[in-house]
């Protein structure tokens, strides 16, 4: 078993796993954070009422940083990373899904960046699509990652994956994720969060986000597109009185209502 050290230079970092029957990829997605080239690590695994075999994988796995809760009832993916943060013990948090990769070098590469630049509070780096079905992988954006004060740059072009994000555990302690979203929380939280703090960009791919049947179900566009619609609607006078334009998401919204309808009506 592998232990942490305690060090300023190598503080904690936590990793947030939140589960809700998530077995089919959890053993490829434990294996690439228990292969990171950083060790000071702890992974605080919520399980969201899972009924399949994910406790089992995860016990398959003999590592004193490994940390196991079950929440007592079934709550939404955003209420349940706030619960999971509250377990958090590390300086930084990190989010890996039970379907998403990390590469081996990614903790390492980000605790380096804010060591060099301490201005910056909060990190995201680029990532891989990896489409399970196709068995292919491509670069997720292929444009250079915005740094700095980017809250307009973020709504003309939505760029943060939260599998790659980086960030200080006080920061999510006090702003936190809404609970009533399912599918934009950390868009919701991002741009808030940008709006207080500088983010930094690292243009490297660092992790692997991996497209499958259960993720881009038509019941999940559905309500992407309703989540995002309200939060236009409720952001919109906020953001015009600082200055900021809503036009690209209101484009993006358009385009996804059309999609979805022509997904419904010819099942692609």
């Amino acid at each position: 078993m592998k232990k942490s050290v305690k060090n300023t230079d190598t503080p904690l970092v936590t990793v947030i796993m939140n589960c809700h029957n998530g077995q089919e990829f959890l053993d490829e997605s434990l294996k690439s954070l228990l292969e990171q080239s950083y060790n000071n690590w702890e992974l605080i695994f919520w399980d969201n009422c899972s009924t399949d075999n994910s406790k089992k994988i995860l016990q398959s796995f003999s590592d004193d940083r490994i940390k196991y809760f079950k929440s007592d009832k079934f709550t939404s993916l955003y209420e349940a990373r706030n619960n999971a943060v509250e377990k958090a013990n590390g300086k930084y948090v990190g989010f890996l899904d039970t379907d998403d990769l990390w590469e081996s070098s990614k903790i390492e590469k980000q605790l380096n960046y804010l060591k060099k630049n301490s201005e910056y509070k909060v990190l995201f780096s680029n990532y891989y699509i990896l489409e399970n079905k196709k068995k292919k992988q491509y670069l997720k954006h292929k444009i250079l990652l915005p740094s700095g004060n980017i809250t307009q740059r973020l709504l003309d072009y939505y760029s943060i994956g939260i599998l790659t994000v980086f960030l200080e555990t006080d920061i999510l302690r006090k702003f936190k994720f809404k609970n009533n979203y399912n599918i934009i929380g950390d868009f919701d939280f991002f741009i808030d969060i940008s709006q207080k703090f500088k983010i930094g960009s690292i243009q490297e791919p660092l992790a692997i986000y991996r497209t499958h049947q259960s993720n881009l179900s038509l019941k999940k566009i559905d309500i992407f597109i309703k989540e995002l619609d309200e939060w236009i609607k409720t952001n919109e006078k906020k953001l015009f009185n600082l200055n900021f334009s809503l036009k690209q998401q209101k484009i993006y919204l358009i385009k996804l209502k059309i999609e979805s309808l022509i997904s419904k009506f010819f099942r692609f």
